[in-house]
């Protein structure tokens, strides 16, 4: 029966068959085409179709003059909650850090109405940083905070635990609303995740409130390849 397989799908099967099994853990590197090209002897038109099964499959990223790379596992997040990105990179087994790129202390822009309301007469903690999952860019974040909500705050230093984290232990919050949507990188967001331009990108703009009180908002961008939103729904009793 294997045999009888068109070839391109008994590459792709060798091909996933280590990765599935783990021999080809998530970053390494899948052989050049021109290197599966020779250990099949055959065409590239035939590998690139292996190839490109396997993309469409999320198995592999395919990274312009890089060469093609196991994917890593995709965070899986309920779309109705708050994910701690720190602790659902632990629980993957893979090394989290956090790297605070630029905070500071302002006043909310008085053209902005969304800035004003969760102002709310006070001043805002500006944050910007990128998570890191094993070693490699996992999110980018940009975060505004009341510090009339989170007076604390302003003096955390964010080595262990990372802004969101942070709030979630210190400041309970009673309401949520979160916008999912997608963009293509641009050159700000490609460089910040190591991404080649124009790579689909995740989106999540989230705001939470405490007994009405305005807490956060926060714009969170994952690449495409390593985050999913999972909601399940069922029919009311």
């Amino acid at each position: 029966m294997t045999a009888s397989r068109p070839l391109h799908q008994r590459i792709r099967g060798d091909i996933e068959t280590r990765i599935r099994s783990g021999e080809w853990p998530p970053g390494y590197r899948v052989p050049f085409e021109t290197e599966l090209m020779a250990e099949y002897g055959c065409a590239r038109m035939t590998v690139s179709k292996a190839m490109s099964s396997l993309a469409d499959a999320g198995l592999i990223v395919r990274r312009k003059r890089a060469g093609s790379f196991v994917a890593p596992p995709k965070m899986h997040a309920p779309v109705l909650n708050i994910p701690d990105i720190q602790s659902a990179v632990l629980a993957r087994g893979e090394a989290y850090t956090f790297r605070l790129l630029s905070r500071r202390i302002r006043a909310a822009r008085r053209n902005d109405a969304d800035e004003q309301a969760l102002a709310a007469g006070g001043r805002l903690l500006d944050l910007e940083g990128v998570h890191d999952a094993a070693g490699r860019p996992f999110a980018l974040e940009r975060r505004l905070v009341s510090l009339k909500a989170a007076p604390d705050m302003a003096n955390a230093a964010f080595t262990e635990r990372p802004p969101g984290a942070w709030l979630l232990e210190n400041v309970a919050w009673t309401e949520a609303e979160s916008r999912i949507g997608a963009v293509n990188a641009d050159p700000e967001i490609s460089r910040r995740l190591a991404l080649d331009p124009g790579t689909a990108c995740l989106v999540v703009d989230r705001k939470t409130w405490r007994t009405g009180e305005h807490v956060t908002r926060v714009l969170q961008i994952f690449p495409g390849e390593v985050f999913n939103l999972v909601a399940r729904f069922g029919p009311d009793p």
